[in-house]
């Protein structure tokens, strides 16, 4: 079983797409996508700043689409046998698995993105990454605090999401044997504070068509392989508010026989979290041009195991 993964917000940097323009049409279809997603995505993947990109707005469709962009170049892509997306990746993921047109995952992406970033402006929120310790100490230090446990990244990583008084309070104090990160980003995601978002793309995506994936797609609600399109995009909608199980998602490829793992650009993040809790699985992160051959090569071989 090859699966093909696709990041979520934060995996982006300045420049990070400028080695992918050097491909012939990569251009003209970056300027569709920007017009679709409401994003100058060749200025914001090449020459804006990392604040810049930080915003949740320019920095959910421009991370689909570098991912849509390195999935329509991966060769040997017909040996991909499921996909799954963190987070906004999960809008890629539908894409790739045909569940979304191109147009219609830009187009939603696009409008969560400027929900999510106005709901964020409303009150004074955020996001750390906790690494390490006792799993359910954790989730028991935050909810004493009331944070909420927004991303189960497994290998390890939780992300507590809430407000920025208690979360100064997690990294004065936090639960024995882990280190408190603080991320930058502009609010609590997939936490209540986004619950105005919802239905903003709720709206939004009741004028799409949706159609049954052609490949497995996992469902980071709880890691479940979805067959209904319209279902997937339901999920889709309320995973603005609702926890990201990506630990779930692993749990659910190695119980279908993973053999190899290719993440798309802007990659490097989920690899990272699939070499610690899915060790001896090969794992590519398709992060330049340069990396598609041995993305190739990895699902060639899987193929042929």
């Amino acid at each position: 079983m090859r699966i093909a993964v696709f990041p979520g917000q934060g995996s982006q940097s300045p420049g990070f797409l400028s080695p992918w323009l050097e491909r012939e049409g990569t251009v003209d279809r970056l300027e569709q996508f920007s017009e679709w997603s409401g994003v100058d995505l060749v200025a914001a993947g090449t020459e804006w700043d990392a604040d810049r990109i930080r915003d949740t707005q320019v920095a959910q469709p421009l991370i689909v689409a570098a991912s849509l962009l390195s999935w329509s170049s991966l060769p040997e892509r017909e040996s991909v046998s499921g996909v799954a997306g963190h987070s906004v990746g999960e809008f890629a993921a539908a894409a790739a698995a045909g569940i979304l047109s191109e147009e219609d995952a830009l187009r939603l992406v696009g409008i969560r993105g400027r929900a999510m970033a106005e709901a964020a402006a409303a009150e004074e929120t955020g996001m750390s990454a906790v690494i390490g310790g006792d799993e359910a100490s954790v989730v028991a230090r935050l909810e004493e605090l009331g944070l909420t446990p927004a991303n189960y990244n497994g290998g390890g990583q939780l992300v507590a999401a809430g407000a920025l008084d208690a979360l100064a309070a997690l990294s004065s104090e936090p639960p024995s044997g882990t280190r408190v990160i603080p991320l930058q980003v502009a609010g609590a995601f997939h936490t209540r504070y986004m619950s105005p978002a919802v239905e903003t793309l709720r709206a939004a995506a009741s004028r799409v068509e949706a159609f049954d994936p052609r490949l497995i797609i996992w469902s980071n609600r709880d890691g479940s392989a979805v067959s209904s399109g319209s279902t997937f995009v339901d999920l889709l909608v309320d995973q603005v508010a609702s926890p990201v199980r990506w630990d779930l998602c692993m749990t659910s490829f190695a119980s279908v026989g993973v053999s190899g793992i290719v993440e798309l650009s802007p990659a490097g993040t989920l690899t990272g979290l699939a070499k610690r809790a899915l060790r001896g699985i090969p794992a590519v992160a398709v992060k330049t041009p340069e990396d598609l051959q041995a993305a190739g090569s990895l699902l060639g071989d899987a193929a042929d195991a």
